[in-house]
């Protein structure tokens, strides 16, 4: 662990911070899927699938995030409330490592059900949000609402579930895209219904590692209770906007191997 004062790490992760969120970050990030579109509904559904198979190698996600949009004529809120089950069968050819095609038709047709019958996404997680008066009841409300959708059982581990501890990286990631507001052109700020204040950091290996190495994170495992200890000690750094800190932490893992 760093020997950093309270002001000093402040202070040094906000030069990381200031260092790693910019545009030069979007051209090796998924983020740069939902990047290319301006209409919010494509924005987010690109965003959400891109977020989707965000694990593995950078350049296998991105392209196979590009194959999903082409398949829906790079419109993707006019094709999921339009698509067919014809239509959708293109998609049954698709993996990206254990994400296969019934996977991806799953997901298609549940996302069909959420923006024809429960107002959207933001919608959905805000409805989560507010009844619990939480981010992690929004990430579980929403894992319920996905699956009243028929699927098959192997799908459900495709979307991380809070209650059962588990860090919930993408979706935390796919909330920081969403909901984060600023102006260095990376997070989109498209959602209002949720506040940056209430995010949780999308914890993976080069956040966690980073943030035990700093005096962030003193659990040695990856799961929940790790995700909220991380999130409250950045929440002291920047009560309004903690997971900007995500910025630094992954940049110095990832980039800087600190």
């Amino acid at each position: 662990m760093t020997n950093f004062s309270f002001a000093g790490l402040k202070e040094f992760l906000d030069e990381k911070y200031d260092l790693y969120n910019r545009e030069s970050f979007i051209t090796t990030d998924p983020i740069q899927i939902p990047r290319s579109f301006s209409k919010k509904e494509d924005v987010e559904i690109a965003g959400f699938l891109s977020a989707s198979i965000a694990w593995g190698q950078r350049p296998t996600i991105i392209r196979n995030a590009k194959w999903l949009v082409e398949r829906m004529d790079q419109e993707p809120h006019e094709f999921i409330l339009n698509a067919s089950n014809l239509d959708l069968e293109v998609f049954k050819q698709f993996k990206h490592r254990t994400f296969n095609g019934d996977d991806c038709i799953f997901f298609l047709k549940s996302l069909q059900n959420i923006y024809r019958n429960h107002g959207g996404l933001e919608d959905v997680f805000a409805k989560g949000a507010n009844d619990s008066g939480t981010v992690k009841g929004a990430l579980a409300y929403f894992r319920e609402v996905f699956f009243k959708t028929e699927h098959l059982d192997r799908s459900q581990k495709h979307i991380s579930n809070v209650l059962k501890k588990s860090t919930a990286k993408r979706l935390n990631m796919y909330l920081r895209w969403m909901v984060r507001k600023d102006d260095r052109g990376v997070d989109f700020g498209l959602w209002n219904q949720l506040s940056s204040a209430d995010l949780y950091l999308p914890l993976d290996v080069h956040t966690g590692n980073v943030g035990r190495k700093l005096g962030l994170l003193t659990r040695k495992q990856n799961d929940w209770q790790a995700v909220e200890e991380i999130t409250e000690n950045l929440r002291k750094l920047d009560p309004k906007d903690p997971v900007k800190y995500d910025y630094a932490l992954f940049g110095l893992g990832a980039f800087e191997k600190f």
